[in-house]
């Protein structure tokens, strides 16, 4: 005679595999009708399978969801720094950049104090709204925060190159 744990088992083992018949046996309180016998149950891998596969869907939609909101931050950081403030050139800023770091957005002067393209210290970087490292950021902002400067001061924070 099985006990209730014994006739519960492959009801919740064929639930995995055969869910229709199983949802059957289980309203009817049979496991027999389910279809399988003992030496069935015991080729079904215990639930590794149909986990992994399920851990395999939620990472790929993962990445595909953050692929996609990394894509739709990086449109709207380049519309944002598409137009150039102050009427400044992109042939002014070309000269700039090519004066002070060879137009190398990630430049980084010899003492660590001066970076990226337009060579800005943190202060001044943080003076025309930059967070972070400048040599870090996007070649677009770099150009964005330059004109935003040049607009206020002039050639004057590039005395050599300005």
């Amino acid at each position: 005679m099985l006990t209730k744990r014994t006739q519960i088992i492959p009801v919740l083992v064929a639930a995995l595999v055969f869910p229709a018949a199983a949802l059957a046996a289980t309203n009817s309180g049979d496991s027999a009708k389910v279809g399988i016998d003992a030496a069935q149950v015991a080729q079904i891998p215990v639930l590794q399978r149909p986990v992994n596969h399920f851990k395999h869907l939620v990472h790929v939609s993962a990445e595909r969801i953050e692929a996609k909101h990394l894509a739709a931050l990086r449109k709207q950081r380049r519309e944002a720094f598409a137009t150039l403030p102050g009427g400044v050139t992109e042939a002014t800023l070309e000269s700039i950049a090519s004066c002070e770091s060879g137009g190398d957005p990630t430049a980084i002067s010899s003492d660590g104090t001066y970076r990226g393209k337009f060579q800005f210290d943190y202060g001044t970087w943080e003076s025309v709204g930059g967070t972070g490292d400048p040599a870090a950021a996007s070649e677009a902002e770099q150009d964005y925060r330059a004109a935003l400067l040049y607009s206020r001061s002039g050639s004057s924070p590039w005395p050599v190159c300005g």
